[in-house]
Parts: C-alpha cells; structure tokens; sequence
C-alpha cells in the first residue's frame, strides 16, 4: 500500500488540518497521518467516513489501480 495522496489532496482542497479531518469523523490526528502515508489500512466504515467528510468517492480516494504490466 503505498502512499493517499488523494485522500491528502482531498482533505487540503477542503481547507483540513489532519487534527480536523479526524476530529470530525472520530479519530486521532495520527490516524490520518497513518493512512495519507500508507501505514495504515483503515476499515470500510473508517473510509466511509473520510470520503462523506471530504465529499469524494471510494474509489476516488481509496481504489488503486493494479499494475498488470508483464
């Protein structure tokens, strides 16, 4: 899993600090910062939330494309 730089671009267009991103879907600041770097695998209801605060879709925020190239 690398890096959300979608989730992080997201959050900065709607003028949110990470501390409150998390502070309106009921989590730590290190929570936010954990997953925009990639470092943690957030539950289904978790990104539910992020995307209804940050008006996006799952799979604009959270769907990764395979890399199918042989």
């Amino acid at each position: 899993m690398g890096k959300n730089l979608k989730m992080k671009m997201a959050r900065v267009e709607q003028g949110l600090s990470q501390e409150e991103l998390a502070q309106r879907i009921g989590v730590t600041r290190q929570t936010i910062g954990l997953i925009e770097n990639g470092k943690y695998n957030p539950s289904l209801q978790l990104c539910l939330s992020i995307c209804w605060q940050l008006k996006r879709s799952l799979d604009e925020l959270f769907w990764e494309e395979e890399d199918v190239s042989d």
